[in-house]
């Protein structure tokens, strides 16, 4: 529980946020009962700020107006989301990204040490990326800082998770980088279990604990976190992934990469190599079907063997039209 004065100060900020309250309302917020409410409010009095109060069932408190509150008065979360907002305003440029620095600037001035160790640890562990998918996913920013300081601390996690396919798993993963992608906000992290990095969407992660043991950092592949989110937002919730070679400048594919979720690397003037999903392998031969270049599949092996049945029956229904109508009788 808070200490008196520091029950005083947040009483104040909740004042500043919002001028009337319930009694209800203010003593869950606090985390304390309506009679220790009453003797906080008593304080505020003696030191001189009016509170108004009512009685009966919709009483509650209203601060007198007039009143004189400090300055500014923010939670630990609320001056992180602030400082967070203000550090990377989406797609603020100019006169805009220059008064967002230097509000960030004086809010941090404002800021005691404690608080300032504490933003630069979530701010360190949070990556913004470049949108990729359209949509916005519920986040609470609680569940943001204590990933990210999960992050900055090297606390392994565990949790349970809703994936793509709204499969209920309990997992145990050491936290890398906490991800922004639009609206979307994302885990990245080393499953344990699975030996492998896994991406999570923070809205499906449920109930995040510490287990206690720390871990030491491992190199993400390629070492670039905007890359690495790229390939697993557009391919890894598919059933089926495949890596393709595709002997055509990447600029001529950018028509048919709008069919798939497809990531394109360049090999040269007149290759390039496209990492994909789908959560059929008949979705990804169709695909492959309707290019107009030489292709060549370099995974998976299962996805070569579909190709060559489905060839087999092209080629059957392809010589067929022509016999049925050899045997068809004249008029």
């Amino acid at each position: 529980m808070l200490s008196a004065s520091a029950r005083l100060i947040r009483l104040l900020s909740l004042f500043q946020a919002q001028r009337s309250w319930t009694g209800a309302a203010l003593a869950a917020r606090l985390e304390i009962t309506e009679r220790t409410l009453r003797r906080d409010v008593d304080r505020l009095r003696s030191l001189g700020y009016t509170v108004d109060s009512t009685s009966g069932v919709a009483g509650g408190y209203r601060l007198g107006a007039g009143t004189a509150l400090p300055p500014l008065l923010l939670e630990d979360e609320e001056a992180i989301a602030v400082a967070l907002g203000l550090g990377n305003p989406a797609g603020a440029t100019g006169d805009i990204e220059s008064a967002s620095m230097r509000a960030l600037a004086k809010l941090e001035q404002l800021m005691p040490p404690r608080l300032r160790r504490r933003l630069e640890g979530v701010r360190a562990s949070v990556v913004p990326v470049v949108p990729l998918l359209q949509g916005k996913s519920p986040v609470r920013l609680k569940a943001v800082t204590l990933l990210a300081e999960a992050c900055t601390d090297r606390l392994e996690l565990r949790f349970g998770y809703r994936d793509f396919h709204d499969t209920a798993t309990e997992r145990t993963a050491q936290p890398h980088r906490v991800v922004q992608t639009g609206q979307r906000w994302y885990l990245l992290a080393w499953d344990t279990a699975r030996q492998d990095w896994r991406t999570f969407r923070l809205d499906r992660i449920v109930q995040p604990v510490p287990t206690g043991a720390r871990f030491t950092p491992r190199r993400l592949p390629h070492g670039d976190v905007a890359a690495y989110m790229q390939q697993a937002i557009h391919v890894s919730p598919y059933l089926h992934h495949a890596k393709v070679v595709v002997h055509a400048p990447a600029k001529a594919l950018e028509g048919y990469l709008g069919w798939v979720n497809g990531v394109p690397e360049v090999l040269g003037d007149n290759a390039t190599r496209i990492s994909t999903g789908a959560n059929s392998l008949d979705a990804l031969a169709v695909w492959l079907g309707c290019l107009p270049h030489e292709v060549q599949v370099e995974s998976p092996k299962e996805l070569v063997a579909h190709l060559a049945r489905i060839a087999a029956r092209m080629d059957k229904i392809a010589r067929q039209p022509a016999k049925a109508a050899a045997r068809l009788p004249r008029i």
